[in-house]
């Protein structure tokens, strides 16, 4: 009698020829499963890669949203809800009237930061992100953004930089603690590659909201005053090393007023 085939996706017999206790094991399909993304994401993507490629130049009009629509063969509520997708990236504007319509826009750095810095302030409300992450994150940024400004600074950037650090202080705002952020985004500037700036700026901006300055002693912002006036110094001079070791004790000190407001331990200055 001849033996009885093995049916299609049956596990095969131990050894010594028992057969498996239970129902048969299935095959397993060892395949790579895509999601399909939605029509509206795959129709940005092209109008994203036309743009970024320079098909689509600053300046230039996008077709109608009814020759978008023959164009991707979608719906027009798909081609409206991908225009709205490239123009929360700032990469198309909407114009309205006679002479309206979606046209291409140049990548704006300043929009980017202060779209990152926004969502950094949404995160920074949950258990997701701490200020001591923000802290953290600064600590390791600035002090080589320091070290940078001293190698690279021209003459003007290093004026830039003694102006920010001097910059007298608004009588609304006794801390002055709108210049000693923007001393900060100086030098973040000065380092001549903007992603320093795009990192750092948001870190800031979310900070800015965060510091109990009223807790703050007017001699602890005149500290802060002369730490700004010491690196500056280091960069102008070119001390790369000094600019970089002030500037992370002065973040040190910083991350006691935000942790612990009204402390200041004042490192010694290099």
């Amino acid at each position: 009698m001849a033996p009885t085939p093995e049916r299609r996706g049956a596990a095969a017999p131990p050894a010594g020829g028992a057969e498996p206790s239970g129902p048969p094991v299935p095959p397993v399909a060892h395949l790579r499963v895509q999601r399909v993304r939605p029509a509206y994401r795959q129709v940005a993507d092209e109008l994203r890669s036309q743009i970024m490629q320079g098909i689509l130049e600053p300046g230039a009009r996008l077709p109608a949203e009814a020759e978008l629509t023959r164009m991707f063969g979608v719906s027009r509520s798909t081609v409206r809800e991908a225009l709205r997708a490239l123009a929360s990236q700032h990469l198309i504007e909407t114009r309205r009237g006679v002479q309206g319509g979606s046209f291409v826009s140049a990548p704006d750095p300043t929009k980017l930061v202060e779209d990152v810095g926004s969502a950094l302030g949404v995160l920074v409300a949950t258990p997701q992100l701490r200020i001591g992450d923000l802290l953290e994150a600064r600590l390791l940024l600035e002090p080589a953004a320091a070290r940078l400004a001293a190698q690279r600074a021209d003459v003007e950037t290093i004026e830039a930089l003694r102006a920010a650090a001097h910059a007298p202080r608004d009588p609304r705002d006794p801390s002055g603690f709108v210049p000693h952020l923007d001393f900060h985004t100086t030098i973040l500037m000065a380092t001549g590659n903007l992603m320093f700036t795009m990192m750092g700026q948001p870190v800031g901006d979310v900070l800015r909201t965060k510091l109990d300055r009223a807790a703050v002693a007017r001699e602890q912002w005149d500290e802060v005053d002369a730490c700004h006036a010491d690196i500056a110094e280091h960069i102008a001079r070119g001390e790369a090393e000094h600019a970089e070791e002030a500037m992370r004790n002065h973040l040190l000190d910083l991350r006691e007023l935000y942790e612990h407001p009204g402390t200041w331990r004042g490192r010694p200055r290099p």
